[in-house]
């Protein structure tokens, strides 16, 4: 007989171990559905106002890291800058520099057999030959650039981005 009472004190004390460690299991499966449904107070609903306001402060973290070349700090890199070039004078840019030629004939100058790249039209203007008004001229490299044509007497406006010299 004393060893029944033992096996109803043992098993007693299983079956409540048993829904103790149900009710744990449940409440934290039900914790788990709570946190991944939308709305609730683990998920809540945001604006798409707050998520483009997130993304472009993150954005702007990531530009800063890259430091001042990229995020527009130096903006003598960035920057068209208006340079006139007078008759006789050569403007001449600096490797990577780009142009637009926006008043006067100008011709292309260049301190070997090669020009300058045309990227509105796709094309190598070589030396002597002229620069359409305009289109987007880049300099590749070495000592290349423009001068008024010559012909005229007049001369240039051209925007520059990149470091120059008028010669």
């Amino acid at each position: 007989m004393h060893n029944k009472k033992k096996w109803v004190k043992w098993g007693t004390a299983a079956v409540a171990a048993l829904m103790i460690g149900t009710a744990v299991i449940l409440s934290s499966v039900q914790a788990d559905t709570q946190a991944s449904t939308p709305g609730s107070t683990n998920d809540p609903l945001v604006t798409k106002g707050y998520v483009d306001s997130a993304i472009a402060n993150l954005v702007q973290q990531e530009i800063a890291k890259l430091g001042p070349s990229a995020g527009g700090g130096d903006e003598g890199s960035a920057k068209l800058e208006v340079v006139t070039v007078p008759f006789g004078s050569k403007l001449i840019v600096s490797d990577g520099g780009e142009m637009i030629v926006r008043s006067g004939k100008a011709i292309v100058v260049s301190s070997d057999a090669n020009g300058l790249s045309d990227l509105t039209d796709g094309l190598d203007i070589k030396p002597g030959k002229p620069v359409g008004n305009n289109h987007l001229i880049l300099n590749p490299r070495g000592q290349r650039g423009v001068e008024a044509d010559p012909k005229q007497t007049k001369g240039l406006i051209v925007l520059v981005r990149g470091a120059f010299t008028l010669q």
